[in-house]
């Protein structure tokens, strides 16, 4: 008790910071670090340096951007600036900390969509510096790319697209439903909406970099949570992984990153030569057979799309459960909808559900027996989630 104390006593005495003289209040005692007094590099002047330093075909950011929404620009911030912090901090991109990258729930060190997208946004800002692209463009794509997925991984597609007209599509959902009140600049939007590769080409270079970046992350990250788990083994790797890449998350992602470095100097066209192309498209292969459609992730794919489906079709026909939308054009539309209206009201809901929040809405509205839920998942954590 005596040490809590007095680390608390040393904690409560930083509240006003220190007296620095001249009106002027610092956050450490002892000298301060050295002057700053450079010039302001304001919002203008960055535009700028991107004009004159970028490479031709990158996008520029110019005053508040191309929004749904006309705003003034801001100060100091690019428009590709501000979406990256807004990003930053929305709700739909804290909730990726509880959504199943791979694992439903993970264990301490394995990936949640969250770190999965953090490491996009690693891989895409090592790419887009090297070769003069929007490095704020970039993040902004890479940190949003998956706020769209609901809960349970990929299975959440499976469960949501038959209940709609439209289908389910992570990418789209994020961008044009999740993300859609941040308000965000038309070429973030883009890049988020297509940044699966079954979707069309991003029109932005930032965002074929982000659609690169994703893949090369995941297959290398699932493979080496997947090794930790002790579901596969580095000697079971094909051939061409091992000889091109390496067997280790670092080798693999300096090997693709390099590879695209390299073709988008080269060439100008955002891609990979083929011999490390094939090495990634083995990896992936591999992951595709050894990890993500194993008996195991089949068994806990199937358990995610019922309670998900159980849950959209329940509360598609109870709708006093679900939030009442700020917007009051939006609470017309989805009676007007009528049923489709409804379902979809349930998706976007079930859809921004953390995997414990998700499977304890089931148990506690549906009366869901907990013994069918995917495995792994603890619903005394997830009690208030």
């Amino acid at each position: 008790m005596g040490d809590f104390q007095e680390r608390s006593g040393v904690w409560a005495a930083t509240m006003a910071g220190v007296d620095g003289g001249n009106g002027l209040v610092l956050a450490h005692r002892g000298p301060p670090p050295p002057s700053t007094r450079a010039r302001p590099v304001t919002r203008r002047a960055r535009e700028e340096a991107e004009e004159a330093t970028l490479a031709g075909g990158a996008t520029l950011a110019r005053g508040a951007g191309n929004r749904l929404r006309p705003e003034e620009p801001d100060p100091d911030r690019t428009c590709f600036e501000r979406d990256r912090d807004r990003i930053l901090h929305s709700s739909a991109f804290r909730r990726l900390a509880g959504k199943t990258q791979v694992f439903v729930f993970p264990a301490d060190h394995q990936r949640t969509r969250l770190t999965h997208a953090l490491e996009v946004a690693q891989v895409a800002t090592a790419v887009a510096r090297a070769v003069g692209l929007n490095v704020a463009l970039v993040e902004a794509i890479a940190l949003g790319h998956d706020c769209g997925h609901g809960p349970g991984g990929h299975a959440c597609e499976d469960a949501f697209s038959p209940l709609l007209p439209e289908g389910f599509d992570h990418a789209p959902f994020g961008s044009d439903v999740i993300l859609a009140p941040l308000n965000l600049c038309s070429e973030t939007l883009d890049g988020i909406r297509n940044h699966s590769w079954s979707r069309p080409t991003p029109s932005t270079p930032e965002g074929a970099v982000v659609a690169w970046a994703d893949r090369c992350a995941y297959s290398a990250h699932d493979l080496e949570d997947a090794q930790r788990a002790g579901i596969v083994h580095t000697e079971e790797l094909p051939p061409v992984v091992k000889e091109v890449a390496g067997t280790s998350r670092s080798a693999q992602l300096r090997t693709f990153i390099t590879a695209l470095v390299t073709t988008i100097r080269e060439t100008g066209t955002v891609g990979m030569d083929s011999e490390t192309a094939s090495a990634l498209g083995a990896l992936r292969s591999f992951n595709y057979e050894r990890i993500y459609t194993r008996p195991e992730s089949i068994a806990q794919g199937d358990a995610v799309i019922s309670v998900l489906r159980s849950l959209v079709c329940w509360l598609s026909e109870h709708p006093e459960h679900l939030p009442e939308p700020a917007d009051a054009e939006e609470l017309a539309r989805r009676y007007e909808d009528g049923e489709v209206g409804l379902r979809r009201a349930a998706v976007a809901w079930v859809a921004g559900m953390t995997d414990r929040y998700a499977f304890r809405t089931a148990v506690d509205l549906l009366g869901w027996e907990p013994g069918r839920l995917p495995a792994g998942i603890d619903l005394a954590r997830a009690q208030g989630a």
